[in-house]
């Protein structure tokens, strides 16, 4: 598990990395462009997908160092059996979360069969709003990836 989720790591950083540095180039390009009093037609639609795709993929990242916002205060106020049921209980109601988001980011992309982004009329809509589905299949991936971890140290007298 450690193995797996260590190239989820990289695979992920790389990813997150490149989506930072693709909308940092886009942005800098429309600035320029604007104060050259010209815009880019496609500037706003396509700054607007890789936010969507940076937050998607880097939730899931974050998922893995278990850095999303938590009560481990809480957590360790409970003797280890009720920690673990909070735990179990946690994970229940997020995987089924982001699977229900998988659900929608795939009704939706079925929605969008068909059509394209209005500034590029050759990038498909699907393609543009892939993240929902695959980002949340890559956080429950992550979720799956440290439960073990995290159910052995729950089950410590100390956290």
């Amino acid at each position: 598990m450690a193995k797996a989720a260590l190239r989820l790591r990289v695979l992920l950083e790389w990813i997150v990395v490149s989506l930072v540095f693709g909308l940092a180039g886009l942005v800098v390009v429309g600035v320029v462009y604007r104060k050259l009093g010209a815009s880019l037609v496609f500037y706003d639609e396509v700054a607007s997908i890789l936010l969507a795709w940076l937050t998607y993929y880097g939730a899931a990242l974050a998922a893995l160092d278990r850095a999303h916002i938590g009560f481990p205060g809480l957590a360790a106020r409970l003797n280890p059996a009720r920690r673990r049921a909070a735990l179990l209980l946690n994970e229940l109601v997020v995987i089924g979360f982001f699977a229900l988001l998988i659900w929608a980011g795939f009704r939706v992309m079925t929605v969008l069969q068909g059509t394209y982004l209005v500034s590029l009329p050759l990038v498909p809509a699907r393609l543009a709003y892939s993240a929902l589905p695959i980002g949340a299949l890559l956080f429950i991936v992550a979720e799956c990836l440290t439960f073990y971890d995290r159910w052995r140290r729950a089950g410590t007298s100390a956290e």
